[in-house]
Parts: structure tokens; C-alpha cells; sequence
């Protein structure tokens, strides 16, 4: 399955994979049955872009990192600081790539297009409340500004 052109257009910026774009997809429709919502490639006030980060109704926030093959796990050294910014850390995986090269201190899904399974639970590491709230509004703020450019795209610039 591909993405529809607008739908592409609209969460990619040309560094994602084909495949890591339709992880993106069925994480995000397992991550909304379970009460979720997410923003994709969402800039960290460490400079780095959370492939997806999840805010719960109860204000918990997950980062997703998705790796669409062996060789992206294995040349990206990023992800451990990932864990500023979260309560708990998740990869997401395409069926093809081996479960057992991931971080045993990560949790783990395994998606498709579709939709995706919980494979193993990330642990929990509660954020402080002031990194909870520059979070939650970082998030927001990206969320509402994607929102606007849908209605007026050449009135905003920015996430």
C-alpha cells in the first residue's frame, strides 16, 4: 500500500522512507485506539525531530522512533536522548526486521500500514513537570499550526 500523494506530502519532508511513512501510519492508528494523539517528525528542544510523540488524555507523552531496517537502527545514535523528552520510549518496526536488535530498555511495536501490535511494554521514566509542560505545549503549538496550514497554507510558516 502507498500513501495517498496529499497524505505524503502532509507528514513527510523527504527524509522518511516509503516504509517508515506507512510504520507512521499503522502506529498511529494503534497508538488512537488506545486513547492517543500524535504529531509526527515533531522538533525537540534539543534540536532533534521525534519521529512521533503521543500525548495520552492523563498528560503521559511517548516518543515513537521508527526504523524501517537494520541499517537505519544501526547507523542512528540519537535515539537514547529521546528519553529527555518522554515518559516512556517505543521503537516501531515493519515485520521484516529482527525484534531481537532492539534496546531491551525500549518498549516495542511491530506495524504496517494498517495498524500495529505492542510486542513489549516501555519502561516508564516519568518526566519533570517542567519539561511535562514545555512538552505539552511544544506539541500543541505543533498540532494547532498544522491544523491552521491545512485551512490557510500560505498564512503560517514554522512546524
Amino acid at each position: 500500500m502507498k500513501l495517498h500523494e496529499s497524505e505524503a506530502e502532509f507528514i513527510a519532508d523527504g527524509r522518511q522512507s516509503e516504509t517508515a511513512l506507512l510504520v507512521a501510519r499503522g502506529v498511529r492508528r494503534f497508538l488512537a485506539g488506545l486513547g492517543y494523539s500524535s504529531v509526527a517528525e515533531l522538533p525537540l528542544a534539543s534540536g532533534r525531530r521525534a519521529d512521533l510523540v503521543a500525548l495520552g488524555d492523563n498528560g503521559d507523552i511517548l516518543i515513537v522512533e521508527i526504523k524501517s531496517s537494520i541499517e537505519d537502527f544501526r547507523v542512528d545514535k540519537k535515539w537514547p536522548d529521546y528519553r529527555l523528552h518522554c515518559d516512556r520510549l517505543f521503537f516501531a518496526i515493519p515485520d521484516h526486521v529482527p525484534a531481537e536488535i532492539m534496546p531491551e530498555d525500549a518498549g516495542l511495536i511491530v506495524a504496517d500500514a494498517y495498524g500495529a501490535c505492542l510486542l513489549r511494554e516501555a519502561p516508564e521514566h516519568r518526566l519533570a513537570a517542567a519539561t511535562r509542560k514545555a512538552m505539552t505545549l511544544r506539541y500543541a503549538r505543533a498540532a494547532a499550526e498544522r491544523l491552521h496550514r491545512l485551512f490557510d497554507p500560505d498564512g503560517l510558516s514554522g512546524v
